[in-house]
């Protein structure tokens, strides 16, 4: 009994709500003016900032924690630090003054100054496909360094350092292997991704030492005891970087990053988010209220025909439901139409400011699950402009229908 009841109510509510078409017309249109901007509201708003995360994320330079001024970190500090989970990738660093070299090749015939840059595996400025630097015979050139050397994977170019050593100038060459060419990207100026071994054994050499491996004669070297000044240190998530830095400048140092530009990018996500929420919170209340008192109204018109409904049996339950499935049924046309404007909206925003960006990605962006999301609270906002009529329609009492034949 209670399923048949259910199913005529159903029956009941659908027909009056496709017989008062223009009525019901009003109910989808004004829910679409409200979700609609709503949804390219949040679409912008998860857009934009999805985007500008994205730009942090896949830019390893934002992961950077700079040292500031010269140190004396040890091996042990740095086996030490990166065995941190917040760590994604360190090596040390030789002095400044020390890590240059000087590089020609047969294709360019001319000499340059590159930098050297320590890199080791999981270099967060290198492609995976590039490979990592090993030994003293590979290296990884900067843009802007094959482009003045005329040369490119595969290729070699012979390399030279010189240094002032008992009163005498003397020079040491040898040839390494161009592995890849690094992304402009990674690093602006004349340089050379290489090992580790490789930037110190130009710095043991400058400071008159032996290097063994290269055959280069001189002092004993440093063995142990060696200390290094600085780090390339990048933290393994954006989300490291403040709490990396937190714990260094505890211990002493003073570093450098990128924490601010991603505290900017939160912040513009949780302003956004308290915006969309207070307009979206305002705009479902007005909305409840407005299509609950049409739906007050509505039962107040259909007074006689519900209390016919109670007189032949129908349960106040039932009843309730007449105004709670229509108030659905708006809530279902509403949001399928508000996502239509937002689909055509966003179609025009996107053509629009990408141009202007010079961006491919979508500037307002929902993803499948948002739609459920509008779809879910469209229908609570649906329930609760509902509960005024169904209120409504649960005094209605046999006896008023037949006092109005």
């Amino acid at each position: 009994m209670a399923r048949t009841q259910l199913g005529n109510i159903l029956y009941l509510a659908l027909r009056d709500y496709v017989h008062e078409w223009r009525m019901s017309t009003c109910f989808i249109l004004a829910l679409a003016a409200v979700l609609g901007p709503m949804m390219v509201l949040f679409g912008l708003k998860f857009g934009i900032v999805t985007h500008m995360v994205e730009d942090l994320v896949q830019n390893p330079h934002n992961r950077e924690i700079r040292n500031v001024g010269s140190g004396h970190f040890t091996p042990a500090w740095f086996d030490t630090m990166s065995r941190r989970d917040d760590v994604g990738f360190l090596v040390p660093e030789t002095r400044s003054l020390a890590s240059t070299i000087k590089v020609h090749s047969e294709q360019a015939g001319r000499i340059i100054d590159l930098e050297l840059i320590p890199s080791g595996p999981g270099d967060p400025l290198l492609p995976a496909a590039a490979g990592t630097p090993a030994g003293f015979h590979q290296m990884v050139l900067s843009a802007a360094a094959a482009r003045q050397l005329e040369v490119g994977p595969g290729d070699t170019v012979s390399a030279s350092v010189s240094r002032r050593f008992r009163g005498q100038r003397q020079r040491e060459t040898l040839e390494v292997e161009v592995m890849a060419v690094a992304p402009a990207s990674a690093f602006g100026r004349d340089g050379a991704f290489v090992s580790v071994p490789f930037v110190t054994a130009m710095e043991d050499f400058r400071d008159g030492r032996r290097v063994a491996e290269l055959g280069w004669s001189g002092d004993p070297p440093v063995g142990e005891d060696r200390r290094y000044p600085s780090y390339r240190l990048y933290a393994s998530t954006i989300d490291d970087v403040a709490t990396l830095r937190d714990a260094l400048e505890a211990a002493g140092m003073e570093v450098r990053t990128n924490a601010a530009e991603i505290e900017t990018v939160r912040g513009i996500d949780r302003n956004l988010s308290l915006l969309f929420w207070v307009v979206a919170v305002v705009g479902l209340v007005g909305f409840s209220l407005s299509l609950g008192a049409s739906l007050w109204a509505n039962v107040d018109r259909k007074r006689r025909e519900l209390s016919i409904l109670r007189l032949v049996g129908f349960r106040t339950g039932s009843i309730i439901g007449f105004p709670l499935l229509q108030s659905l049924f708006t809530g279902i046309l509403g949001w399928a139409l508000g996502s239509l404007i937002y689909l055509a909206v966003q179609e025009t925003i996107n053509r629009m400011l990408a141009a202007q960006m010079a961006t491919r990605d979508a500037i307002c962006l929902l993803l499948p699950e948002h739609y459920a999301w509008a779809l879910g609270i469209t229908m609570v906002a649906a329930v609760m402009a509902a509960l005024l009529g169904g209120v409504r329609a649960a005094g209605i009492e046999p006896s008023d229908g037949i006092r109005e034949i």
